[in-house]
């Protein structure tokens, strides 16, 4: 299994918090590494345009537009690795944390959230591994595996209907996602890079320190 913390390395805060990530990996036996982050500084609309991944759906009041489209394309590089080669991937965003150990050789069938939801209401799943059911979409991005099979799958239909990473794996297009449960990961953010205060409003760790940057 690979795991890759997505990090903005022009960004301190960015970079400390995949610091903790990987700190927290490590107390759990997993071994997390960097992996740089798509920013608007790339031109995110035009390295959409590139991969044939339209980018209409990102346009919602919650997110900042090349800031939401930088996020997904930087999942979907980690997607194309995945397709591309034979190991797992344990994706993560640098505001996760382990809190327990991620399961060697789970058998999900392609991709399955292993992140406490990060904002909303949420249902409590059956114990261990099952279909989604804290959210009929993942309940933030922040930690899910995927396998080679499963990359390919999102990769392809990134081309149709691409959308904020968290609400494009949802159960309507992708039936076969799954959850594991209690969740080994959390989110634990003190500030976003995509959302606006709309968007922040319903993180279960948003208050008046949450910074919007």
């Amino acid at each position: 299994m690979k795991a890759r913390v997505i990090t903005i390395l022009d960004n301190p805060q960015s970079i400390e918090s995949a610091d903790r990530c990987i700190k927290s990996g490590a107390k759990w036996g997993v071994t997390v590494e960097k992996f740089r982050a798509i920013t608007p500084a790339d031109n995110p609309i035009m390295y959409a345009k590139k991969k044939g991944i339209p980018t209409e759906n990102f346009v919602e009041k919650y997110s900042r537009f090349e800031n939401c489209v930088s996020a997904f394309l930087s999942h979907h590089s980690l997607w194309e690795m995945c397709a591309k080669g034979d190991e797992e991937y344990l994706i993560l965003e640098h505001d996760a944390i382990f809190t327990d150990m991620v399961r060697e050789n789970m058998p999900y069938t392609m991709v399955a959230n292993l992140g406490k939801p990060s904002y909303g209401k949420a249902n409590r799943p059956g114990i261990g591994l099952g279909p989604l059911t804290s959210k009929p979409y993942f309940p933030g991005a922040h930690a899910y595996i995927v396998n080679p099979r499963g990359a390919k799958a999102l990769v392809e239909r990134a081309t149709i209907d691409a959308g904020p990473t968290d609400i494009f794996l949802h159960i309507n297009v992708f039936p076969w996602l799954q959850e594991v449960y209690p969740w080994p990961i959390e989110a634990r953010d003190t500030f976003t890079t995509i959302q606006k205060t709309e968007g922040c409003l319903a993180k279960h760790n948003y208050n008046d320190q949450y910074k919007i940057i």
